[in-house]
């Protein structure tokens, strides 16, 4: 029996992403029912020389797509006994899961190796690298 009752998914679509949900899914099935939580995080990271009004599209686009992908997800987990939870961030996408898994006492964090960019990744570093890093709890990337 698993001891990570109280999962976090960092999601943002990509294939990597995917395969990070599929561990998670994996993991939760191992947990008591009754403590299965599954928590999906997609963070927006705007664009920092934009004006107002277009990080605003950016983010209401973004987070419309982000509730597509989610109500996949939410299928996915219909089959687990699971409180499912999903929410999107605005940020640095290390530091605002670093964040989420924080302040909702999560056990682990589920980041996959890759996510959409790899320009976005060169320039900001690797966010699964800085997750584990300064998450508070186990990290898995997924591969």
């Amino acid at each position: 029996m698993s001891r990570f009752g109280k999962l976090l998914v960092a999601f943002d679509g990509s294939p990597d992403s995917h395969k990070a949900v599929d561990f998670a899914l994996e993991m939760a099935r191992q947990c008591k029912a009754e403590s299965r939580e599954l928590h999906f995080l997609s963070v927006v990271h705007p664009p920092e020389q934009a004006e107002l009004v277009e990080v605003e599209a950016v983010i209401d686009t973004a987070r419309a797509n982000y509730q597509e992908l989610f109500n996949e997800l939410r299928h996915k987990t219909r089959d687990l006994e699971a409180m499912v939870f999903t929410e999107v961030a605005v940020g640095h996408p290390a530091f605002q899961i670093a964040r989420y898994a924080e302040e909702r006492g999560c056990d682990l964090v589920v980041v996959g190796r890759r996510g959409r960019s790899k320009i976005e990744e060169w320039f900001l570093g690797s966010v699964s690298k800085r997750v584990a890093a300064y998450a508070p709890c186990t990290v898995v990337i997924a591969k």
